[in-house]
């Protein structure tokens, strides 16, 4: 099989998905990936970002987690994001970086690629699923190989039954939620050194 290189990128404004991707990549790594951890650009202003003690910390927490390039999914065979959900899609910030990649994709350089996802949302019906599908449905733009992790083990049912990806609350990152964390990662990896 061939070698798995996954860019976790993340975007978290209190940490919740941070922590879900740092699990993710230690997952990933013991699962025989070459792992970047990276986050997504913040794009709101810096006096409102520091304005929000908790939004102020979680900035200066992952101030030294490099942000994501092109480079850097161009070096890429498959993509894991964590992000929160905001009005049942993706954050914003997320967004902006993405539609940052027409040129990549333009050349198709985002194709053939492995791409899974997870979410959180301050309620549990949210908008955690429709998060996930509308980054599954860019990623279908994009050529790449969708790698939720269906149902394809016990932890998935245990952590909230979320076929799409682990989708959680803030705060609630809990023992079930990590297992089904790692299961997702492990999962993407073995699909990703067998697509590679």
């Amino acid at each position: 099989m061939s070698q798995a290189k996954l860019a976790i990128l993340f975007y978290s404004t209190y940490g919740t998905n941070h922590q879900m991707a740092e699990i993710a990549a230690e997952a990933a790594r013991e699962a025989g990936a070459e792992v970047r951890l990276l986050r997504v650009p913040e794009t709101a202003p810096a006096d409102v970002v520091a304005g929000q003690d908790a939004w102020k910390a979680q900035a200066e927490k992952t101030a030294d987690i490099p942000a994501v390039t092109h480079a850097d999914m161009e070096w890429a065979n498959g993509y894991l994001i964590s992000a929160p959900t905001r009005y049942g899609v993706v954050a914003s910030q997320v967004r902006a970086f993405i539609d940052t990649l027409g040129g990549l994709w333009f050349e198709g350089k985002l194709a053939n690629k492995t791409f899974s996802a997870m979410t959180s949302a301050q309620n549990v019906h949210g908008g955690q699923e429709t998060t996930l599908i509308s980054l599954y449905t860019t990623a279908m733009h994009w050529g790449a190989i969708l790698t939720p992790p269906g149902y394809t083990d016990p932890v998935l049912f245990e952590a909230g039954g979320n076929p799409y990806g682990v989708s959680t609350q803030p705060g609630e990152v809990t023992d079930k939620v990590k297992a089904a964390i790692r299961h997702q990662a492990k999962r993407q990896v073995e699909l990703t050194k067998k697509l590679a």
